[in-house]
């Protein structure tokens, strides 16, 4: 485990580490912002625990990789605005719905750090865990060669259909959506 210390935020970030990650061959990686409610508390209205848990054991399974967990709570708002959008979802908003009327951008997470980190880990070509296509975005203008995606679909239930739903038709992640239509039949 190392922490890091983003100087331009103050905010805390980690990176859990799995076996030699060293050499120069792609390693495998996670990219994952804090969900209390998803990674701790199992929420059903996202897929981020799942998704942290699914990533964390396909990084054992590998022998070896990284997972930076990112202190960017609810796209970036916090936890206390989170749970402000999730009222307002109650009554009917999406996630972006949400976030827009509490007066932020649809996804204000930054991953302008995740360069340096990789860097101060001697990582420089990775195997991204991702449905998220600003992740590979922004690695590779930071200098780090993505090569390969790989998709990270877990954790589709009932209760976060609309969730995933808007987040591939609002922030364009990469979401198989039959698979969604087969959760909503159940």
């Amino acid at each position: 485990m190392h922490a890091f210390e983003d100087k331009a935020t103050g905010k805390e970030h980690l990176a859990l580490t799995l076996g030699s990650i060293g050499g120069g061959e792609p390693v495998l990686i996670r990219l994952h912002s804090e969900c209390l409610t998803g990674d701790a508390l199992f929420s059903l209205r996202c897929d981020c625990g799942s998704q942290l848990q699914s990533a964390l054991q396909q990084i054992a399974e590998t022998g070896r990789g990284v997972l930076l967990y990112l202190r960017q709570e609810g796209r970036g708002i916090g936890l206390i605005n989170k749970i402000r959008a999730y009222h307002l979802q109650d009554g009917g908003a999406d996630t972006v719905e949400a976030n827009q009327r509490l007066g932020f951008e649809p996804d204000l997470r930054d991953y302008g750090m995740c360069g340096e980190m990789l860097a101060w880990l001697g990582v420089s070509r990775v195997r991204l865990l991702t449905n998220n296509p600003r992740k590979v975005e922004q690695l590779q203008r930071q200098g780090v060669e993505v090569v390969e995606r790989i998709p990270l679909e877990t954790g589709q239930n009932p209760h976060n259909l609309r969730y995933l739903a808007t987040k591939a038709d609002k922030l364009g992640h990469l979401l198989d959506r039959s698979g969604m239509a087969r959760c909503d039949e159940e």
